[in-house]
């Protein structure tokens, strides 16, 4: 099989990629505002996947508001913290995971993982973890709260995986979407030799702003459309959930934030496709 691209270092999403915890948030989640007599659908839920924290709570209560005045989104997200805190020691790798982690590990790929997630909440879902699972990261682990982020800047924005790629795997990729003549063509390059696997739109979104030549202007023909999309690699994992939704909020993405790749699920994950060495039969 001729390699898509010749794949140096990968960089993992964590929340629905590698572990179930998208059902924690949606059972937690549902259960608050069964009391309302309201629920979280998953064409709600869609819009929520990859964004920060308050984005995403902002974002679903603007869809039921005839809650109570009381009910903010700060004492929303207090009442969840306390769910999810008793849920998290149960979330689960998901299909394909472990076999692809410990795979890339074995064979001494650079890997790392970029989440929204706050670090208090990664340490509980990942500490049951380790040894299977999050141990084989060797704490390149990058976090929302970390520090590194700066605020506004979460996903679509590329900020997460280019310091990530910079600062767990020590990646000359520059700062900010590959637009800027402040990127070099040594950074474009670096940023050409990475993998990022999400499983949310927003995720997507910053994988492709990490590399794009340029988005604002439309590419004059197909050979200068190809020359932008040879830039970071992004395979899409979708919830099964989401793919039900028909074009699962990909209709309103532009050509150029489009993933490589979608998969089912990571154990249809062909790493000798990207260039990465290949699963022993």
């Amino acid at each position: 099989m001729a390699a898509a691209a010749e794949i140096e270092y990968v960089i993992f999403d964590m929340d629905g990629l590698l572990i179930d915890s998208e059902r924690v948030y949606t059972e937690v989640t549902n259960n608050i505002l069964a009391r309302y007599g309201k629920a979280m659908t998953w064409d709600i839920k869609a819009g929520l996947m990859g964004k920060p924290e308050r984005d995403a709570a902002a974002h679903l209560l603007s869809f039921f508001p005839d809650l109570p005045e009381e009910f903010t989104i700060d004492s929303y997200l207090a009442e969840r913290r306390a769910g999810q805190d008793e849920l998290w020691p149960s979330v689960q790798p998901l299909p394909g995971v472990l076999k692809l982690v410990q795979h890339l590990h074995h064979h001494k790929i650079p890997m790392a993982v970029a989440t929204g997630s706050q670090r208090r909440n990664y340490e509980q879902k990942s500490s049951h973890l380790m040894d299977d699972l999050f141990g084989h990261f060797e704490d390149k682990v990058v976090c929302a709260d970390d520090g590194l982020i700066r605020p506004g800047r979460g996903k679509p924005h590329p900020d997460i995986f280019l310091v990530t790629a910079r600062s767990c795997l020590g990646r000359n990729v520059g700062e900010g979407e590959d637009g800027g003549a402040h990127i070099t063509d040594a950074q474009r390059l670096e940023r050409a030799k990475g993998l990022v696997i999400e499983d949310a739109i927003p995720g997507v979104q910053a994988g492709k702003h990490a590399g794009m030549k340029g988005k604002a202007d439309v590419p004059r023909n197909t050979q200068e459309l190809t020359s932008r999309l040879h830039c970071l690699v992004v395979v899409w994992v979708p919830d099964p959930q989401l793919l039900s939704l028909g074009d699962c909020g990909m209709g309103t993405v532009s050509v150029l934030e489009q993933p490589d790749l979608t998969l089912k699920s990571l154990e249809d994950f062909v790493p000798e496709r990207w260039g990465l060495p290949s699963y022993i039969s």
